[in-house]
């Protein structure tokens, strides 16, 4: 466990902020993508750029083939 916390440290510290950030903005917005307009909660929309760039971070992280 502590050699876990040791490597990851930064990782948890940007996840805890990510969620904080995520729950304070709880507003509607409108969102505009290409040639859409949608309005959607900040929380929502805020989780899935968030999920994205994880999954983006995860691909690349592999295809560099390096091991955290």
């Amino acid at each position: 466990m502590e050699d876990f916390l040791r490597h990851r440290w930064q990782a948890i510290v940007l996840a805890i902020v990510a969620v904080v950030f995520i729950v304070q903005n709880r507003h509607d917005t409108k969102i505009t993508f290409l040639w859409m307009d949608l309005r959607s909660p900040m929380w929502l929309t805020l989780t899935a750029v968030t999920l994205l760039g994880v999954a983006i971070g995860v691909i690349v992280n592999r295809r560099t083939g390096r091991k955290p």
